[in-house]
């Protein structure tokens, strides 16, 4: 699995963070990562310390927050994604068919009105 930054994704100058290039396995460990941290232990967690995540331009922090507020970021290298707990389940929500079956869709992992998205995308390069 891959971790990247995609700048000026359409003529808005939207953004986007992506995680590409994996199996149902990745995308399992991916659920069961957040499942644990943010939902259970409510810590924080920095998907480029996982094994099985490939950091390509960018870092990326998951923090709760009081409220969702997605990704943001000062420098387009280190971002933070701040979500409440509900917004983790709902993205663990989402998650979960792409650890049943490799799947060739992609996937928004919440849906707020923000200047960067965040995508899960299997076949994404």
């Amino acid at each position: 699995m891959k971790l990247d930054f995609v700048d000026e994704v359409n003529e808005y100058n939207d953004q986007v963070i992506r995680l590409y290039d994996f199996d149902k396995t990745e995308a399992e460990k991916l659920r069961k990562a957040i499942q644990e941290n943010l939902i259970e232990k409510k810590i924080s967690l920095d998907l480029s310390t996982l094994a099985f995540i490939e950091p390509v331009n960018c870092r990326l922090i998951l923090h709760l927050a009081e409220e969702d507020e997605g990704i943001l970021t000062m420098d387009n290298k280190l971002f933070f994604c701040d979500l409440t707990v509900d917004g983790y389940r709902n993205m663990v929500r989402l998650i979960e068919p792409y650890c049943l079956k490799n799947m060739r869709s992609f996937q928004p992992l919440y849906d707020l009105d923000t200047q960067i998205d965040f995508l899960l995308a299997p076949f994404g390069s």
